[in-house]
C-alpha cells in the first residue's frame, strides 16, 4: 500500500465515521513510510514538505501528530543519539507553569502539558530545564507504568483528534539527549518550523481546492473574485516554499531562521485569507456538510496559533536591521 492509498483510505473513513475516527492506526499505518520520508537539508527539503502538506490536505490533525514523529527522528539523527527507538515518536517541547518535568539520575519525574497524541506514541523527545535555568532534552518510552495520562483539559472542537495531554512522569526510565540549549541552537530546530509551516499549507490548499471544484460546476463572479484571491496568495506562498527549500539543501548547516520566520508568517496569513475567503464565497454548507472542509475549518484556527503573531514579527525586524539590500530588484 502506498502513502497516497493510506490517506485516502482514511478520508473515505472520516467521511463515514466523522468526529468518532481516531489517528492511532492510520498514524503507525504511515510510520511504516518513514525511511523514505527525506529528512531536512537532506537534498530533497521540498519533498519532505510535500508530503507534510499532502497529509495535511487530507486531515490536520493526522499531519499534526505525525510531523512530530518525523522531527523526533530528525532531532536524535541531528544530535547523533546513539540508538534510534522503534514504533512511533513525538516531540512535546511546550513550557510553561504546567510543565515541572525534570530528569535525575536516569529517570524523569513531574508534567509535561502539551502532549499531542500521547496515548499513541511509543516514546517522547522531551524539553525540561535543568538546574542552570537551560533547556535539555529528554527521551523517555511512554509504555511505562510510571506514566499517567490525562486527556480532561482539551476543550476545543479543534485538532481534538490529536488527544493532547498532560502527563505525569513518576520515575519513568529516561536518557539525555545531546547537551543544554541544543534543541533551540540546532539548525535543525528552524527548518523544522518550516514542516510546520507545510502543515498549515497544506490544510489551506484543500480549502481552497474544495472551492475550486465548486466553481468548476457552477461559478458566480463573486466566487471567481474569491478565488483569484486565493490564486495569487497560494503561488506567492508556493514559491517562498521551494526558495527556502533550496536554499537549506544548499547550506544544512544554517538555520535560516529569518527567511523561515517570513515563510511562517506569510503561511499563516496565506491561510487566514483562505479560511474568510473560502467561507464567503460557498456560504456554510461545506463546515456543515463536507467531513474534510469542516474538520481542516475547525483544526487549522487552532494549529495556526503554533505562530507567536507579533513576537514572531518583531523578530523578522530584529533580523531585518542585519541585513543588506532585501527588497530591491
Amino acid at each position: 500500500m502506498t502513502l497516497q492509498q493510506v490517506l485516502s483510505n482514511f478520508e473515505q473513513k472520516l467521511a463515514t465515521h466523522n468526529q468518532k475516527l481516531e489517528l492511532n492506526s492510520v498514524l503507525h499505518e504511515l510510520a511504516v513510510f518513514t525511511p523514505d520520508i527525506p529528512l531536512p537539508g537532506s537534498g530533497q527539503t521540498y519533498k519532505r514538505w510535500q508530503i507534510l502538506a499532502q497529509i495535511a490536505a487530507t486531515h490536520l490533525g493526522l499531519a499534526k501528530c505525525f510531523e512530530s514523529h518525523l522531527d523526533a527522528i530528525s532531532i536524535l539523527r541531528e544530535l547523533n543519539h546513539a540508538l534510534l527507538p522503534k514504533g512511533l515518536g513525538a516531540v512535546w517541547a511546550a513550557e510553561g507553569p504546567d510543565c515541572t518535568l525534570y530528569y535525575e539520575q536516569g529517570y524523569c519525574y513531574g508534567r509535561k502539558a502539551w502532549c499531542s497524541a500521547a496515548k499513541d506514541v511509543d516514546y517522547a523527545v522531551m524539553t525540561y530545564r535543568d538546574q542552570d535555568n537551560q533547556s535539555q532534552l529528554v527521551l523517555s518510552k511512554m509504555r511505562e507504568s510510571g506514566v499517567q495520562i490525562d486527556l480532561t483539559g482539551w476543550h476545543a472542537t479543534g485538532m481534538q483528534s490529536t488527544q493532547t495531554a498532560k502527563v505525569e512522569f513518576q520515575q519513568v526510565p529516561a536518557e539525555l539527549v545531546g547537551k543544554a540549549g541544543d534543541y533551540i541552537n540546532r539548525a535543525g530546530f528552524w527548518h523544522g518550523a518550516a514542516g510546520i509551516a507545510a502543515c498549515w499549507y497544506g490544510a489551506a490548499t484543500r480549502l481552497a481546492d474544495i472551492l475550486l471544484a465548486a466553481t468548476k460546476i457552477r461559478t458566480s463572479s463573486f466566487q471567481s473574485y474569491y478565488l483569484g484571491q486565493i490564486s495569487t496568495q497560494l503561488m506567492t506562498t508556493h514559491s517562498l516554499f521551494q526558495k527556502i527549500a533550496d536554499q537549506i539543501d544548499n547550506d544544512p548547516e544554517r538555520s535560516h531562521e529569518f527567511m523561515i520566520r517570513i515563510l511562517r508568517a506569510k503561511v499563516e496569513e496565506t491561510a487566514q485569507t483562505i479560511l474568510t475567503l473560502t467561507g464567503q464565497a460557498l456560504g456554510a454548507r461545506p463546515f456543515c456538510e463536507n467531513p474534510v472542509f469542516s474538520h481542516l475549518a475547525a483544526d487549522l484556527p487552532v494549529f495556526l496559533r503554533q505562530s507567536h503573531a507579533a513576537f514572531d514579527f518583531e523578530k523578522i525586524a530584529e533580523l531585518t536591521r542585519k541585513e543588506q539590500q532585501l527588497w530591491h530588484l
